[in-house]
Formats: C-alpha cells, sequence, structure tokens
C-alpha cells in the first residue's frame, strides 16, 4: 500500500542528501511512530538497508526510498511528510490528518 504517506519533492531531495552521507549499508529511511512526548506518540525516522527490511511498505518518490513501519500504519495513513528550513533549524515535518494535538514544541502528537 504506497499510498500511505506522500513524500514532498522538497522531503525526497533532502533524503537522498541525507542518504549519501549514511552509513554505508543503508540506502533508505524507516519512518514510524513511538509512544512518547508530551502528547502521547512521536515520529521515528532512522537508517534502513533494502535487504534487510521484510513485510514493510515501501514510499518511492524521486528516487527516494522511505519504508513504513506497519505499526505506524495506522497512525500515519493520509500523512504528507515535508522537509522545511528557515533560519534557525531544519527539520521532517510531518502534516497527518489523524492528529487530535500537538504538543507547543509540535515534536509529539495524539491520535
Amino acid at each position: 500500500m504506497s499510498n500511505i504517506i506522500k513524500i514532498t519533492e522538497s522531503a525526497a531531495n533532502r533524503i537522498k542528501i541525507i542518504l549519501t552521507e549514511a552509513p554505508d549499508d543503508c540506502d533508505s529511511l524507516l519512518v514510524g511512530v513511538d509512544k512518547g512526548g508530551c502528547s502521547g506518540y512521536s515520529y521515528k525516522i532512522d537508517f534502513a538497508n533494502s535487504k534487510e527490511i521484510q513485510n514493510f511498505d515501501l514510499i518511492y518518490n524521486e528516487g527516494a526510498k522511505v519504508y513504513v513501519d506497519p505499526k505506524a500504519t495506522m497512525y500515519l495513513l493520509g500523512s504528507v511528510m515535508d522537509f522545511q528550513m528557515d533560519k534557525l533549524s531544519s527539520r521532517f515535518v510531518f502534516k497527518n490528518p489523524n492528529e487530535k494535538n500537538t504538543c507547543g514544541c509540535g515534536e509529539s502528537f495524539s491520535v
């Protein structure tokens, strides 16, 4: 099911840059959700090796490969993964229609 999340062009470009600096055996990113943070859940992004990933959904956009942890699918369905940069920070941002609340800093959410 490759329509779990959408990856923007900006996020895809940043992912490709990050992967050029990743450990040798990493060729993709893994996106998941962990319990934690002020609001209950937080997004998790980590390096992944396609050869070691099984039963995860693959999102492929403009050369960027992102695997979605199956345990996170129900929390991420319909989300958009974007990359934003301003004078003080740069980060991946998730626009998630399933969020009911977010904490003040935007690092965690509840559903």
